[in-house]
C-alpha cells in the first residue's frame, strides 16, 4: 500500500461553518480541489490524488453530533 500523508504541519488551518446544512468544513492549507472519500458516520476526507495527502475534512451534523455529546454527560 502507498504512503498517504496525513496533516503534516499545514501553514495554516482554514474552517467554514454551514448554519443551515450543520456542516463543518476544515482545509489544511490553502483549499484546493480534492476528492472526497466518505469514512462513514459523517465524516468525509478530502484528499489530494497527485500529492498522495490528506488535505481538509468535512464533517456533517456538527452541531447535532456536538449536542448530543453534551447531553451525554
Amino acid at each position: 500500500m502507498e504512503a498517504v500523508r496525513i496533516l503534516e504541519k499545514a501553514d495554516r488551518i482554514d474552517w467554514d461553518y454551514d448554519e443551515e446544512a450543520d456542516v463543518l468544513y476544515l482545509s489544511f492549507g490553502k483549499p484546493r480541489k480534492a476528492v472526497g472519500v466518505d469514512l462513514g458516520e459523517g465524516i468525509v476526507v478530502r484528499y489530494d490524488e497527485k500529492k498522495k495527502e490528506v488535505v481538509g475534512l468535512t464533517v456533517l451534523g456538527m452541531r447535532a453530533r456536538l449536542l448530543e455529546s453534551l447531553n451525554e454527560k
